[in-house]
């Protein structure tokens, strides 16, 4: 995704129009709370249509602009937690959320003065938002809370979460009484999603919408976009000591004496599933810490018991939808400034847009070799996604491959094989995510290109988070000024897509066909298109808006330029 052609389009914008508006100067910079227009609560797979913008504004600030959404959803556990010592269940802790806060939006459409806008519909805006956050740099990810997430944060009991931690005390009292598996909890979650954050609004800085009309949106809500994980219980139970410490001495020694042993005696031979895992499928989770008493002395022994869990979610409720919209007043002369600018030329918005679509086949024990048709349009980037489970929404893994290839038009992308493994195809990574000069990749990006999960003899258990694995393959030069667009685009005429490589490792070792030890297999792998869109408003009749996908990017900037 580049973001530097973005920037061009902006520095154009701002030097003709946005620098030209206006606080009136009798009102002030406001933030409106604007309610949905659907009936609220609302029931599981619901649409919700709710405005972006407000009549108190005449400019309204998208970068600034966020939704709110607090849901309730009932998530499902096959296994009730139900042995553990009194004395852990407090600080014994699991963490359920999304990775980044957008990947709840499974689909959308944007609406302009009432009218749906032809080509805003996206029927997969969750691994749409997964690409588009993958590439995000750390500092951005680290420093906004319950917006993104590190997986970092998340094991180390961190505020900075997405989501919502649930202890094991908490677990118990909701389904101690249920005979059934599965047992099920609702849980609360609150989600704060920029509008910016949002792929189709990305470019969007200050819009007068007193000039080019309201927009709104549609949107579906994905459960199976949550992860879940294990907090360590090492660090989750000595914060639980720290913040409870005057109520746990006031309890007598008992207690304390057994959060001291779990501290002695815990063993690196405790060993849980160390990253995300996504809603619907299993992971390994401490299912119990009690203490063995080994001799009538009093010696203990602490016991711990790693199991297979899965989590999902069976259904949930929107409770609570708001858009929180910045903006103000402009000045007459200053909206005049921007009617008169826009008369004879379009007010134009950078965007982007990825579409999802599965490869024909899955991988063999040699490797995988399919294809795709399918029309390429202004397309700058190839993503490629590896799914080990048909679930999968937000969890990707390096397959370890080599050789590996995309080909279409003619041409090899990239020019040579790959070893997703080598750091030849670490730095093209970076170079294609433009987190190789200023910006910092985070560590789970990083580690997922990075991480080897096997060798010619063994399987290799995750040590980290590798769940944000992805591969980009740049079909376009970064433009660095440069308005031509010289990527792929093929008339909307269907074009053969093939993927080819083999496992560096074949046999048993093979992390990517042999998903487990029980004979899983992987689903067909992901190819993404990532292509170049633009917004072109006018304030003709009372705003006029259309969502280009037609046109390149040297086009578009020329209507600008006049």
């Amino acid at each position: 995704m580049h973001l530097q052609q973005l920037g061009t389009i902006e520095a154009t914008l701002k030097s003709n129009s946005v620098d030209a508006f206006r606080n009136d100067g009798e009102h002030h910079y406001s933030i409106k709370e604007i309610k949905p227009e659907s009936q609220m609560p609302a029931l599981f797979d619901k649409e919700i249509l709710i405005s972006l913008s407000d009549t108190d504004h005449d400019v309204t600030q998208i970068q600034n602009s966020f939704l709110s959404i607090v849901l309730t959803a009932n998530v499902q556990f096959d296994n009730k937690f139900d042995r553990y010592e009194e004395s852990y269940k407090d600080g014994t802790v699991l963490f359920i959320g999304l990775k980044s806060a957008n990947q709840v939006i499974r689909e959308y459409t944007i609406y302009h003065r009432g009218r749906t806008i032809d080509g805003t519909l996206q029927n997969d805006s969750t691994t749409e938002q997964f690409i588009y956050n993958t590439v995000k740099q750390r500092s951005e990810k680290n420093n906004r809370k319950h917006i993104h997430l590190l997986y970092e944060n998340i094991h180390k009991y961190d505020t900075s979460a997405c989501g919502t931690y649930v202890t094991i005390r908490e677990i118990e009292e909701a389904i101690k009484d249920q005979a059934s598996v599965p047992y099920t909890m609702p849980i609360r979650f609150r989600l704060s999603i920029p509008l910016d954050n949002i792929l189709i609004f990305s470019g969007f800085t200050d819009y007068p919408n007193s000039l080019f009309g309201d927009l709104k949106i549609k949107f579906k809500i994905n459960p199976n976009a949550f992860v879940f994980a294990q907090v360590n219980p090492i660090i989750s139970m000595a914060k639980y000591y720290t913040m409870n410490k005057t109520d746990l001495m006031a309890s007598g020694p008992d207690k304390l004496k057994n959060i001291d042993l779990l501290f002695r005696n815990w063993s690196l031979g405790y060993q849980y599933t160390k990253q995300f895992t996504q809603m619907g499928c299993t992971a390994d989770l401490i299912t119990k810490i009690s203490i063995e008493q080994i001799t009538d002395s009093g010696l203990k022994n602490l016991m711990c018991s790693i199991t297979p869990v899965t989590l999902s979610i069976k259904n949930y409720v929107e409770t609570e939808v708001t858009a929180n919209m910045s903006g103000y007043k402009a000045t007459n002369d200053c909206l005049q400034r921007v009617r008169d600018f826009c008369a004879n030329r379009p007010f134009v918005v950078p965007s982007q847009r990825v579409e999802a679509w599965s490869f024909s086949t899955s991988a063999t024990t040699t490797g995988i070799r399919t294809s795709q048709n399918i029309p390429l349009s202004h397309v700058t980037d190839l993503c490629l996604l590896f799914p080990k489970d048909a679930r999968a929404t937000a969890c990707y893994e390096n397959p370890c491959y080599h050789n590996m290839q995309v080909t279409t038009c003619g041409r090899n992308f990239p020019d040579m094989p790959m070893n997703t493994l080598d750091q030849q195809f670490f730095q093209m990574q970076l170079n294609a995510s433009n987190l190789d000069l200023l910006f910092e990749a985070t560590d789970e990006f990083e580690d997922a290109l990075t991480t080897p999960r096997n060798t010619a003899s063994k399987r290799l258990n995750p040590h980290t988070d590798l769940t944000s694995f992805m591969i980009t393959l740049q079909c376009e030069r970064n433009s660095n000024g440069a308005l031509t667009f010289d990527g792929l685009d093929t008339n909307n005429q269907n074009v053969s897509v093939e993927l080819r490589g083999g496992p560096i490792y074949q046999g048993e070792t093979d992390c990517y066909y042999n998903v487990d030890l029980m004979g899983k297999r992987p689903p067909p792998p992901i190819l993404c298109t990532i292509h170049d869109t633009f917004w072109l408003f006018g304030p003709a009749n009372g705003g006029t808006c259309v969502y280009d996908v037609n046109n390149t990017f040297d086009e578009v900037i020329s209507q600008i330029e006049g």
